[in-house]
């Protein structure tokens, strides 16, 4: 699976304002940034981002997925701090 077939599920099926996918072989990272998944519980926003990719999860394409969940305000401040993928 590609890093560019990744993003469009995600794209597809969020809301986001800013996505960067990292994938290495079977393992996944994804920071997402959409203040709508922002407000939500912190375990609705990993249920928010995994759905999308849990047909890939389920097949063995995607082993693990690493998801960090940003409003864009709070990602203005990270990115300062720590580069995207």
């Amino acid at each position: 699976m590609e890093v560019s077939e990744i993003e469009q599920l995600l794209n597809d099926a969020l809301a986001l304002d800013e996505l960067h996918v990292k994938f290495d072989g079977s393992q996944c990272v994804v920071i997402a940034v959409s203040d709508e998944i922002a407000a939500l519980s912190r375990v609705k926003r990993q249920q928010a981002v995994y759905a999308p990719l849990t047909e890939a999860i389920n097949a063995g394409t995607i082993h693990a997925v690493t998801i960090k969940v940003f409003s864009t305000s709070d990602w203005q401040r990270e990115k300062m701090f720590n580069l995207p993928l």
